[in-house]
């Protein structure tokens, strides 16, 4: 699942341009490492463990993810790997993150998708205790989705399923039902167990207003020639 969300968000993060780029939570996943801006940024609720081989630690900020640090439309790219699942309040997230990105900024969610094998797996973990995704995260579904994304003005570009392999934690297994990926982009492409929206924040423009003409002005303009016209502004100015 991670090997796919890292191709998909280096193929959508690529051609998206501007200064600031932030990835929210998750950092197992480089999701901006294929972005070319100049500052990119990864907050978390906590900071990481050290890694292994000694590197520091890729998290600049630690915040709640309710309340973002940043000023408004200051941030050109958001990226929300698996957060609003398992965020207490998924649509503040998703208002502070309309606060901060700029007009036509944009924004990539991904989440795990509750119309799928892995989301039917996760209901009868919760009946039977044997889990197979961490039990705090209420899937949101796709168009539960849009319609908060809907609400705030950002507009959906492009989307993406993959993971239709069952949920198996053998590797062995997830081999042997590995046809399943391509069978599942062409025959139930909705069924997939992740899934990756990218959408724009749309700003409506502002409607220029004009002078407020009444019906009698008008029509005096129009029967007057443009020459009369020119001969008594300029008279009127001769005599200022």
């Amino acid at each position: 699942m991670r090997a796919w969300e890292q191709a998909r968000l280096d193929a959508l993060t690529v051609d998206i341009f501007g200064f600031n780029a932030l990835q929210i939570g998750l950092p197992q996943i480089q999701a901006l490492q294929a972005n070319r801006m100049q500052s990119k940024w990864l907050t978390d609720t906590h900071l990481p463990p050290a890694t292994p081989n000694g590197e520091p630690a890729r998290v600049v900020v630690i915040h709640d993810f309710a309340e973002l640090p940043f000023a408004s439309q200051s941030i050109d790219l958001v990226v929300l790997p698996h957060v609003l699942e398992f965020a207490s309040e998924p649509h503040q997230v998703l208002r502070e993150v309309e606060r901060v990105l700029i007009p036509e900024g944009q924004v990539i969610v991904c989440g795990f998708n509750p119309a799928s094998q892995w989301g039917l797996r996760q209901v009868l973990g919760r009946v039977s205790g044997a889990h197979f995704l961490p039990l705090d995260g209420e899937f949101i579904s796709l168009p539960r989705l849009k319609d908060w994304l809907k609400l705030l003005n950002m507009e959906v570009n492009r989307g993406h399923f993959g993971c239709y392999a069952p949920p198996f934690s053998s590797e062995k297994w997830l081999n042997r039902f590995a046809f399943m990926e391509k069978a599942g982009d062409r025959w139930w492409p909705y069924l997939g167990a992740v899934y990756m929206v990218q959408a724009i924040k749309r700003v409506k423009g502002m409607r220029l207003i004009g002078p407020a003409w009444s019906k009698q002005s008008a029509k005096a303009a129009q029967g007057v020639p443009v020459a009369n016209q020119l001969n008594k502004i300029l008279n009127e100015h001769g005599k200022n």
